[in-house]
C-alpha cells in the first residue's frame, strides 16, 4: 500500500520505490534484453542500439540522454515535473552500470523478449507507484504533448515506434518484432503493477422495479447501490439506473439476485480495473 500525505508520497518512500524499481529494470535489461539485442523502446532501447553500433557503455548513454532531457524539462515543463524524474534519471543508469557484467539469464530470444519486457514493466510500475519517473523518453513525450496537438500516449508511441524501427534497420526485422513483444509486455506489466490482481465488475441495472432490485442487492449480496437519475430515450419517462460494483467472484450471485427480483431487468456488466473505497482497496 502506498501511504500518501496531502496527495504526495513521502520522500523516503518515493526513494525506496525508485531504488527497488530501478534495480529490477537494470537486472531485466542486462539479463534479458541487452544480450539479445532487443531494443524494446525507451532510453534503454536507444542504448542497446548504440552499444551494438559503436560499443558505447549503455549506462553512459542513458546518463548522456537523461541529463540534457532533464535540463530541457526544467525549462519547458517546470520544476514540479522535472523534479519527479531527477532521482530516477540518475539511479537507473547507476544500476545498469553495476549490473553490466552479469551473465545473461537466457539466450532464447522469445523468452528474453517476454521476461525482459515483464521485468522492465514491473520495475517501472514500482517507480510510478512512488509518484516518480525514470525520465528519458517519458519526459520527451511530455514535452511533445505540451507543445503539439498529440496526446501523451501518442507521443510516447511515436518515440518508441521510431526506436523499434531503428532497431529493425540496425539489426533485422525479426529482432524488431521481438522488440515489439518486449514493449507490449512492458506496457501490460506496468498496468498490472498499478492495478494489481483485482478485477472488479461495475454493473448498470435498468428496471421498472428498481426499489425491489435495490433492496434485494442490499439483503442478498450485501453491496451498496447508487441510484442515477436517467430518462428513457424512447418513452422520455424518468427511469433510475442502479449502479453496483462487486468483486469478480460475486458477479454470478448479483446477476441471480437481479433476475429473481425483476426477470425483465436490463443489465450491463463492465470490467473495472481498479476500485477504491469502502469494501474494496483502501488508500491512506
Amino acid at each position: 500500500m502506498v501511504t500518501r500525505h496531502n496527495g504526495r508520497v513521502p520522500v523516503w518512500q518515493q526513494l525506496l520505490y525508485i531504488v527497488v524499481g530501478s534495480a529490477i529494470v537494470a537486472f531485466s535489461y542486462n539479463g534479458f534484453l541487452l544480450p539479445n539485442y532487443i531494443a524494446a523502446g525507451g532510453v534503454s532501447g536507444i542504448s542497446t542500439i548504440t552499444q551494438a553500433l559503436f560499443g558505447l557503455e549503455p549506462a553512459y548513454v542513458i546518463w548522456g540522454i537523461n541529463i540534457p532531457v532533464l535540463l530541457c524539462a526544467f525549462y519547458l515543463l517546470g520544476r514540479a515535473s522535472a523534479f519527479r524524474s531527477v532521482a530516477g534519471s540518475l539511479i537507473l543508469p547507476f544500476f545498469v552500470f553495476i549490473t553490466r557484467n552479469m551473465e545473461p539469464i537466457s539466450g532464447e530470444i522469445i523468452l528474453a523478449s517476454v521476461f525482459g519486457g515483464i521485468g522492465v514493466g514491473v520495475g517501472l510500475g514500482i517507480v510510478y507507484l512512488g509518484d516518480a519517473s525514470t525520465g528519458g523518453t517519458s519526459l520527451i513525450a511530455q514535452m511533445i504533448y505540451k507543445y503539439s496537438n498529440l496526446s501523451l500516449g501518442a507521443s510516447l508511441a511515436i518515440i518508441d515506434g521510431v526506436i523499434v524501427l531503428t532497431a529493425i534497420l540496425v539489426f533485422d526485422v525479426e529482432l524488431g518484432l521481438f522488440a515489439l513483444i518486449g514493449l507490449f509486455m512492458t506496457s501490460k506489466s506496468i498496468d498490472f503493477v498499478q492495478t494489481g490482481f483485482s478485477r472488479s465488475k461495475a454493473t448498470l441495472i435498468v428496471s421498472g422495479m428498481h426499489r425491489e432490485v435495490q433492496q434485494a442487492i442490499y439483503e442478498k449480496v450485501d453491496r451498496g447501490v447508487t441510484r442515477i437519475s436517467a430518462q428513457g430515450g424512447f418513452t422520455e419517462q424518468d427511469r433510475p439506473v442502479l449502479m453496483c460494483v462487486v468483486n469478480q467472484t460475486e458477479i454470478g450471485k448479483l446477476k441471480r439476485t437481479i433476475k429473481e427480483a425483476d426477470p425483465d431487468a436490463f443489465v450491463i456488466v463492465m470490467d473495472s480495473s481498479e476500485v477504491l473505497g469502502t469494501g474494496f482497496y483502501q488508500t491512506s
